[in-house]
């Protein structure tokens, strides 16, 4: 296997936060599949897209993560942002897949997309592992030389 690749911005951010971040991207996606409720997907939707401009500060799940990392007094790790705003890019594009889906009543495929964020939520939060470095490998192997 090649090795793995990320995209690196220079810029660090607490992995703590990201990983609590994450953890709520679950618990969102969750309620989804059994609510199939679009105001929560459009609430994963502008937190993803915030994320992905890089006013990952304004984000709600963000806003909340940092509260609780705070009342946990969770031990903050600093880490390149690129693979996680990467990986946020990915998820703008999946929620917002997820919103349209929602809003057009296809509940179905839907439910999958949701199952897949809770996926990539979960390898994140629960193990650490960033699915964006994985797919960003995966593409840079796809674009011609």
């Amino acid at each position: 296997m090649q090795k793995l690749e990320c995209p690196i911005d220079g810029v660090r951010i607490d992995e703590t936060r990201v990983r609590v971040v994450a953890f709520f991207v679950v618990a969102f996606a969750i309620a989804i599949i059994f609510t199939a409720n679009p105001v929560v997907a459009a609430v994963l939707f502008l937190d993803f897209l915030l994320r992905s401009l890089n006013y990952g500060k304004y984000g709600p799940l963000n806003i909340l993560a940092g509260s609780i990392a705070t009342s946990l007094k969770l031990k903050s790790r600093f880490v390149d942002r690129g693979p996680k705003r990467f990986a946020a890019l990915m998820g703008t594009v999946i929620s917002g897949l997820l919103f349209v889906g929602l809003m057009f009543g296809f509940k179905p495929q839907s439910q999958i997309i949701a199952g897949l964020l809770v996926v990539f939520a979960s390898l994140e939060s629960f193990a650490g592992i960033c699915a964006g470095c994985y797919i960003y490998t995966w593409t840079k192997q796809l674009r011609p030389r």
